[in-house]
């Protein structure tokens, strides 16, 4: 029930995921969780960092940004900590309501470090709600770690994550 893409190419598994989002959505699923958009910032407006980074909360239309500027010489990681504790608390809301499946973005280094996402994802499994992330590729062996033999690893392509999602989501209590 923790379905996952592995994300090879930088923003691949983010459309995937936003991808299956939308047509769930579509569908008239109900679903808790965040999707991620990326905006290329420094080509649109010269800006000091490479891209901006913005969770979309699927339960309600808003829009939480998650990445911050370092300058423009930094290396060091851009997510903003506070931004991604932010959507956690929004999603950890609209997962209390008991929707049919939980959208992770992407489980990262916040979750490999048992922040960010990660005590949402065990409270979806042990509520029996199946999840849907992606894990880059250097991630995969921690997740695996974290999801023991829950993990199910799932093609790269919108259409065959949207059938898993539909044939796995939970049936909405009432």
């Amino acid at each position: 029930m923790l379905g996952y893409v592995v994300a090879d190419g930088q923003g691949a598994a983010d459309l995937v995921i936003r991808q299956v989002a939308e047509r769930l959505r579509a569908q008239g699923v109900h679903l808790a969780g965040a999707v991620q958009v990326n905006s290329d910032t420094e080509i649109e407006t010269g800006a000091d960092v490479r891209c901006e980074m913005d969770l979309h909360i699927l339960s309600r239309d808003t829009v939480v940004r998650i990445s911050q500027s370092l300058g423009a010489l930094s290396r060091g990681c851009r997510l903003d900590p506070g931004g991604l504790e932010r959507a956690v608390g929004l999603v950890a809301h609209a997962l209390a309501e008991g929707p049919e499946l939980l959208i992770v973005n992407k489980y990262g280094k916040q979750e490999i470090e048992g922040r960010g996402f990660r005590p949402l994802i065990g409270e979806a499994l042990a509520a029996g709600i199946p999840v849907l992330t992606a894990v880059n590729r250097d991630n995969v062996a921690q997740f695996r770690l974290f999801a023991e033999d829950l993990a199910e690893p799932l093609p790269g392509e919108a259409q065959a994550v949207f059938e898993w999602c539909m044939a796995r989501r939970a049936v909405p209590a009432g």
